[in-house]
């Protein structure tokens, strides 16, 4: 898969991209990510790539110019085009399992204020980490880009450990131990230690129902 990043600020994807899963997914070829600086597709002396609201308040407003530019260049026709805003569907597993499997994702990052409203017009959805507001729409790229990164082929290792994870099957995960058996008085449930497949599987079942019940029920009634 090829993702292209649209940013203002490429150096905060440095560290993110240079660690743990990402890196690993481009070792392996299974990822390649570009990171765009849109301040490259500017034409004036300071780079501008925001400037006031027309109607006046508060901030400043990404402009329209740099991000229609750099789609013109980028954009191939698999290219899927994702914005990333407060006001976006908010992200579940479901969505992050279908963007994998496409071809090419270009992730554009909105900041300040907000984006020129006709940015909107130019994008085939837009997205939302959660209901909360960022100081910008870099950190919610990157959970996008580790999200779909780590369902792509071979980038896991473990591809059947995916299947029992949280929101896979619309519950929570089950509470998961390792060694030691015994910390300070805190024991692993014994029926994890007897080495009986069956009994460990209905555990985890009606760990995972228990779990969801308590912490999103609403998950429950989807």
């Amino acid at each position: 898969m090829k993702i292209e990043i649209l940013t203002l600020f490429p150096k905060m994807f440095g560290s993110v991209l240079g660690e743990s899963m990402l890196k690993r997914a481009q070792a392996k070829g299974r990822l390649k990510v570009s990171v765009r600086n849109l301040r490259d597709w500017t034409f004036d002396n300071h780079k501008t790539a925001d400037d006031k609201p027309f109607g006046g308040g508060p901030g400043m407003v990404m402009k329209v110019e740099p991000v229609y530019l750099a789609l013109k260049e980028i954009k191939t026709p698999g290219s899927r085009v994702i914005l990333m805003t407060p006001q976006g569907r908010r992200l579940e597993q479901k969505t992050v399992k279908s963007l994998a499997k496409e071809k090419a994702l270009i992730v554009i990052c909105g900041h300040y204020e907000g984006v020129d409203e006709r940015i909107r017009e130019l994008v085939d959805e837009e997205i939302s980490i959660g209901d909360y507001i960022l100081t910008c729409g870099e950190i919610p790229a990157m959970a996008l880009l580790d999200a779909v990164a780590r369902l792509l082929p071979g980038v896991l290792g473990g591809e059947g450990s995916l299947e029992a994870e949280s929101f896979e099957n619309g519950m929570l995960e089950y509470p998961q131990y390792t060694r030691p058996a015994d910390f300070e008085g805190m024991k692993v449930p014994e029926v994890l230690l007897n080495g009986d497949h069956k009994k460990i599987e209905d555990w985890r079942k009606k760990e995972a129902i228990k779990r969801t019940r308590q912490r999103r029920p609403d998950l429950l009634t989807k």
